[in-house]
């Protein structure tokens, strides 16, 4: 992977401990079809030669502490120092199915500028665990979706034009679920977001992290602050 001197996206990679996934996402960037991708790894703190494996293959890195980190500020971050008029968000974890990955992004964005965020499908890995694999069947089904009511988006693999997200950077206050509090304010002012299927990447562990009930128990209190917000 080497330095792109114009790229058209810059790719967001948020990591802790992503050892195991982390040659196989940036060798899945490395082989889409559009090359001119920059690469951003935002580390917090990896212990497991993370930080290492990204280097070594030449993407971009930023650390961040973890006394400093929040999912909302870890992108944001990474978009301060991004290139490219249009940021991809992705987890490192999380792998590109084929070399049209970044095509698709781009072409959800491009239909409209009424439409300022697309995020894509998460698909399952032979060994991902049943509870994990019912909840992204169910949540990233096969039609494309434009949204201009529902405020759903998912940063394990989503995109938006750098000039939206200069106006409204994502919320670094907040304990996660920033991608939904980002897409609550975005259709609030009218715009629309798109949902696209074929943008896709694997996850191996699935949007619910199993059954980890402190991690439910955090998202509910945040989903309940920004349900109470959209109310009034």
């Amino acid at each position: 992977m080497s330095a792109v001197s114009n790229p058209v996206l810059s790719v967001i990679i948020r990591s802790k401990n992503e050892a195991r996934w982390m040659e196989r996402c940036l060798k899945a960037l490395a082989f889409q079809r559009l090359q001119a991708i920059e690469t951003i790894v935002v580390d917090n703190d990896s212990t497991d030669g993370s930080w290492q494996i990204a280097e070594q293959m030449g993407a971009r890195m930023v650390r961040m502490p973890a006394d400093q980190f929040s999912y909302g500020r870890a992108i944001n971050v990474g978009c301060a120092v991004a290139r490219s008029p249009v940021l991809a968000i992705l987890s490192a974890h999380c792998v590109p199915v084929n070399d049209l990955w970044a095509d698709y992004l781009l072409g959800a964005l491009a239909q409209s500028s009424r439409i300022v965020g697309v995020y894509g499908r998460q698909e399952p890995l032979p060994d991902t665990p049943d509870f994990d694999k019912r909840d992204l069947w169910l949540t990233f089904r096969e039609d494309r979706v434009y949204q201009r009511r529902d405020v759903f988006f998912h940063n394990a693999n989503s995109a938006i034009p750098r000039a939206v997200w200069q106006a409204h950077p994502f919320d670094e206050d907040i304990a996660g679920q920033e991608d939904r509090e980002w897409g609550q304010r975005m259709i609030a002012l009218g715009h629309s977001l798109v949902y696209e299927p074929q943008a896709r990447v694997y996850h191996q562990h699935g949007i619910h992290q199993g059954r980890n009930e402190a991690r439910a128990a955090r998202v509910v209190r945040v989903i309940e602050h920004l349900n109470r917000r959209q109310r009034t």
